[in-house]
């Protein structure tokens, strides 16, 4: 075989490395991908109906997300893999999104209950009602201290902490209509 007959077999064959861009996946990164989508689908089961209608999810996840939160075991397991392949197929930046909007919401919650407890205490050791008067001018000073007089009652007789869990609910209804 001569030369010239090997470029007749293939005139128009050229191979332009800088315009083609191949990118190889590995086999691991496919797999951490995979388990990161079916982590995403666990913490998608676990929310509420109405922390789930918050979440921009089509027909099909919502219901096999319900599906997953029926069954139990190995169904399970095999209900948490198909979300995962559901998944694949989807943009997941908005679903990550409304989730993570939840679970700040979530700690937001949380932080306002440290700082709530942290005022009931303040206020049950020292009985100075003026710092609570300062964040919530609407608070009632004189059931404010009364319910502090009871709670450090309750408290130096070992009894259980009636008032002070009604100081607690008392400066919840507070922070809510502010």
């Amino acid at each position: 075989m001569n030369h010239n007959q090997e470029t007749i077999l293939e005139p128009n064959f050229s191979i332009d490395i800088e315009d083609d861009e191949i990118i190889y996946v590995s086999k691991s990164e496919i797999k951490r991908d995979a388990e990161a989508l079916k982590k995403l689908g666990i913490e998608l089961v676990k929310l509420s109906k109405n922390e789930l209608e918050k979440i921009p999810l089509d027909e099909d996840l919502i219901y096999a997300i319900g599906l997953a939160q029926k069954i139990k075991k190995e169904g399970y397991r095999r209900q948490i893999q198909y979300i995962g392949k559901l998944l694949r197929n989807r943009d997941i930046d908005p679903i990550s999104q409304a989730l993570d909007k939840l679970k700040n919401r979530h700690n937001q919650q949380i932080a306002l209950f440290h700082k709530l407890e942290k005022l009931r205490d303040d206020l049950i050791t020292t009985g100075d009602a003026e710092t609570i008067i300062g964040l919530y001018p609407t608070a009632d000073r004189q059931q404010l201290r009364t319910l502090a007089r009871q709670a450090k009652k309750e408290q130096d007789a070992n009894k259980p902490a009636k008032a002070a869990k009604q100081i607690f609910q008392y400066l919840k209804e507070l922070s809510d209509t502010e």
